[in-house]
């Protein structure tokens, strides 16, 4: 896979699983002085199949269905933007799939990084930190207690 690759999965993974609230208020700034873009599809709702592995490393297998929204978008100066988010977010899909396009010209790029996917991943790391601390606050330590007659 090529670093723009790369790049572009990192930036729509970001995306994608970003706070719809939060990335919403960060696009209603950016919005009036980005380049329209024309819905080419959707947004649209529909539902994908989860697959799992039995053990992770062996037979696949369907565990289930998801709801997801997709969203394809097309700037007047011919670039083209996708995005595929969990769950039922008409909004949010039509974001991301707008920000794609706009991270397609360069001139965009940092714009992109700095105003929508370091916050967005920040988010989600301060989201796993939580959890962690979480959890690790109902651990508990067993351990075996030698009975006396032995």
């Amino acid at each position: 896979m090529h670093s723009y690759d790369e790049a572009r999965k990192r930036r729509l993974d970001a995306l994608s699983c970003g706070d719809p609230t939060h990335l919403a208020e960060r696009y209603a700034t950016l919005e009036p002085s980005a380049p329209a873009a024309t819905p080419i599809r959707g947004p649209e709702i529909g539902m994908v199949m989860l697959r799992g592995r039995a053990g992770g490393g062996g037979a696949v297998f369907n565990l289930g269905e998801a709801t997801v929204t997709r969203a394809t978008v097309k700037l007047a100066t011919g670039e083209v933007g996708h995005a595929i988010v969990l769950g039922r977010h008409l909004q949010k899909a039509r974001i991301v799939a707008h920000l794609d396009a706009l991270s397609q010209i360069p001139d965009w790029v940092q714009v992109i990084e700095t105003d929508f996917v370091a916050p967005a991943l920040a988010e989600q790391e301060a989201a796993r930190t939580r959890q962690a601390e979480e959890t690790q606050a109902t651990r508990v330590d067993f351990f075996t207690m030698v009975r006396g007659e032995d």
